[in-house]
């Protein structure tokens, strides 16, 4: 399984044979990006795709000095159990309240 980046697609797709097994996809800025969902292919389910998208994705933003916002519940549950990538998790420095 190959993981790479697709930026024209705002997405990271993960390919299997060169056919797409899943994606998570993300809206980013320069100092964050926001993975907002994820999505395995059927065929595909069980094996591991949502787990190497996340961790690729994540390796991938940690590089680049990202913040990350965790919309998507997959990715969101999996920073949860990964306590070695909870830095990465965007924390607003803002204390304004309604």
């Amino acid at each position: 399984m190959t993981v790479a980046d697709a930026p024209q697609e705002h997405r990271y797709e993960a390919r299997i044979n060169d056919r797409l097994a899943g994606f998570v996809a993300y809206v980013r800025s320069p100092q964050l990006i926001a993975f907002i969902h994820t999505e395995v292919e059927d065929a595909y389910e069980g094996h591991g795709v949502g787990s190497t998208l996340a961790r690729a994705a994540l390796d991938d933003a940690r590089a680049q000095g990202l913040r990350v916002v965790a919309v998507c519940p997959f990715i969101s549950g999996w920073l949860e159990r990964h306590a070695d990538y909870q830095d990465l998790a965007y924390e607003p420095d803002s204390r304004v309240k309604d």
